[in-house]
């Protein structure tokens, strides 16, 4: 049974897109309200998972998590707020790790796999991502979800979607890696070094580059 660890949910990620298959039609004021504010929820966790000391995350993190659960409840035919939602709550269950984060981590899961209903692209494939994180690094059952064969297939979907990306390429390198494939972990870590960065995630998608040529040196 793996232990619980979330140590590689820190950093993936999204694009801000209109959702697909939404079957919420809203005014063209309340649109701008509603990308204005998921927008300004998206920076700030980038720059709490990026910027911010480790002592000071968990606390932004969680402050985030109710903000991001009045937005999903205000919009819960959006998948692009369920994916944000999704992904905020898999960033707070790795900073406070331990069982204790089992709960908020499943919330996570609930939170993308309604997103995937709704927008069968898991907004780019971010959706998959963060799922193939979750699926790796929760344990497996009684105590939890954890699935090795999921989160491959997480992993896979994504990579379909976007095989170009820095963020689904380090992530599945890193599962490949933990698996014992060292060659299948290299080749998806000199892709996602050769990856494509996202204009809206630069900062994110950098550092994962940095993540993956640090692999490539262990493999």
């Amino acid at each position: 049974m793996r232990t619980l660890s979330f140590s590689r949910l820190s950093l993936s990620k999204l694009i801000i897109t209109a959702a697909i298959g939404s079957t919420l039609t809203l005014s063209p004021i309340t649109a701008i309200a509603f990308e204005g504010e998921l927008f300004s929820l998206k920076n700030r966790w980038e720059h709490t998972v990026t910027a911010l000391p480790a002592n000071e995350r968990e606390n932004t993190l969680k402050a985030l998590v109710s903000e991001a659960e009045q937005l999903a409840n205000q919009y819960s035919d959006e998948a692009d707020v369920l994916v944000w939602q999704g992904i905020i709550l898999a960033s707070y269950a790795r900073e406070r790790g331990g069982l204790g984060a089992l709960g908020t981590a499943g919330d996570a899961r609930d939170a993308l796999e309604k997103a995937i209903e709704l927008d069968p692209q898991g907004l780019n494939g971010s959706a998959y991502v963060t799922l193939g994180a979750l699926y790796d690094r929760a344990p497996g059952r009684p105590l939890g979800f954890g699935n090795s064969d999921t989160a491959e297939k997480m992993f896979q979907r994504a990579l379909e979607i976007r095989p170009d990306g820095i963020d689904v390429n380090y992530y599945y390198a890193a599962f490949l890696k933990e698996e014992g494939n060292a060659q299948a972990a290299r080749e998806h870590a000199q892709r996602a070094v050769n990856g494509t960065a996202r204009d809206t995630r630069q900062a994110s998608d950098e550092a994962l580059r940095r993540d993956a040529e640090a692999m490539l040196s262990q493999l």
